[in-house]
């Protein structure tokens, strides 16, 4: 099995981890990484046994992919200098600090045929992954993302920190463009908004209720989807999803479920059952860095694409000015 060559740029907390999953992945050869601080770059490389670059061009030269787990403001220029290389890149969320760099971005990744993908982990959570064997079409969706405070991160909104994850979801799940958004916020402990909450509206009708918060006591990350026929609870923590259904007499006796009440009457009589999906055993970071390996080698649309990340900042974008606003009025 040939290997594909790729480097780390950024060893922070979530790089080192990059750069040691990608030693464990069997069709990817990690040739080194770098970081702007030398003794980061020179300490992670010594302990997955790699090399430590001096600067970026020296890296790229030399490899096919690249994940990109710099802070925000520099993954544009990052990004950019990748392509220059003919690098394909997996950038961490969000995809960029501003909707001009992203837009600028996905539009040379496929001009020059290049693999963008954006590092939104949440969609390779065994919740949510899951639930492949059912059909989702949520009307109202909720969600609640809470965790204690960090100073890492807080250089950014919540809103692009922590929401982002669910809005990212919500956009795949619901296939419809965002009529309205109404959403508040504060910041409490630092710089930026620390708590938001937002209502997105979509032109299908469906709702999605989002909140996130680094200031909470408790870590809370689950979402809750209402559906025709259907409630789905998943906690992305513990990676378990729930499923209460209405199904009919047939499909009853097909299955031998346990019901747990009954509406109607007759022919048109329902039966409520429950569901717990078998969880995936998946280590999400590494299943995301495979699936990078597997679009750069097959050529074929990453999960989450550039446009996906783009479509995530437009929404959370639009979030923080509607709390700005508000807080001005």
């Amino acid at each position: 099995m040939s290997k594909l060559k790729v480097g780390v740029i950024g060893t922070g907390h979530l790089g080192k981890i990059h750069t040691k999953l990608f030693n464990e992945v069997e069709t990817a050869e990690l040739v080194g990484v770098y970081d702007i601080d030398e003794s980061k770059a020179d300490a992670v490389a010594k302990e997955f046994n790699t090399k430590a670059f001096i600067n970026t061009d020296e890296l790229l030269s030399q490899i096919d992919g690249v994940s990109i787990v710099a802070t925000t403001s520099a993954h544009y220029e990052l990004v950019k200098k990748a392509f220059e290389k003919n690098v394909n890149v997996l950038v961490e969320k969000p995809i960029t600090a501003t909707i001009q760099e992203a837009e600028e971005i996905v539009k040379i990744a496929d001009e020059k045929e290049l693999i963008l993908q954006v590092g939104h982990i949440e969609r390779f959570n065994p919740a949510l992954l899951s639930l492949d064997q059912y059909k989702l079409d949520p009307k109202f969706i909720q969600t609640d993302r809470l965790a204690q405070f960090n100073p890492r991160g807080t250089d950014v909104a919540v809103v692009l920190d922590l929401m982002i994850h669910d809005i990212d979801i919500i956009l795949s799940l619901v296939k419809s463009d965002v009529k309205e958004i109404k959403a508040s916020g504060v910041p409490v402990v630092s710089g930026n908004i620390d708590i938001a909450n937002a209502r997105l509206e979509f032109e299908n009708g469906a709702v999605a209720n989002v909140t996130a918060s680094r200031i909470s006591q408790k870590k809370m990350r689950k979402m809750r989807m209402f559906q025709q026929s259907g409630y789905i609870a998943l906690d992305f923590i513990t990676g378990v999803a729930e499923v209460y259904r209405l199904i009919d007499q047939k499909e009853m006796d097909e299955n031998h479920f346990i019901s747990f009440g009954e509406m109607g009457v007759g022919e048109k009589k329902k039966f409520v059952v429950y569901d717990q999906p078998e969880i995936k055993q998946v280590n999400a970071l590494k299943y995301e860095l495979e699936l990078f390996i597997n679009s750069i080698k097959n050529k074929t649309k990453p999960v989450v694409s550039g446009e996906d990340g783009l479509k995530a900042l437009k929404v959370a974008d639009e979030i923080i000015k509607k709390i700005e606003e508000s807080q001005i009025s």
